[in-house]
């Protein structure tokens, strides 16, 4: 995804907001985060695994959009820019998230 968005960078540099990298690393740690707890939760009772990957992912969700929040009040120029770049890499991280634990819970149904 990094490669991707230095690649969209090189060729349109107005698609890319100056605080990409933010984004990026608030998102990554977030995401490992929730997998953690999802992943935990699934391990510890997999009957209510669903249950946890859905906490997972509410929970990250609350914070991404409390980050939004936060960004936009604090800076008068929050812009459309910064909306589209942090809401397409929430759903890429999400998707890869979601993957992931879907795969783990595949394994266990064997």
């Amino acid at each position: 995804m990094a490669g991707l968005a230095l690649g969209i960078k090189g060729f349109w540099p107005q698609a890319i907001t100056s605080h990409f990298w933010l984004i990026y690393g608030f998102l990554a740690v977030l995401t490992f985060l929730a997998y953690l707890l999802a992943d935990f939760g699934i391990k510890r009772n997999p009957q209510t695994g669903v249950f946890a990957i859905l906490g997972a992912v509410i929970i990250k969700m609350l914070f991404a959009m409390s980050f939004v929040l936060i960004y936009s009040l604090k800076r008068a120029d929050a812009n459309l820019v910064f909306g589209l770049n942090f809401f397409s890499l929430y759903l890429l991280f999400t998707l890869f998230e979601i993957l992931g634990l879907l795969r783990n819970l595949r394994h266990q149904n064997k």
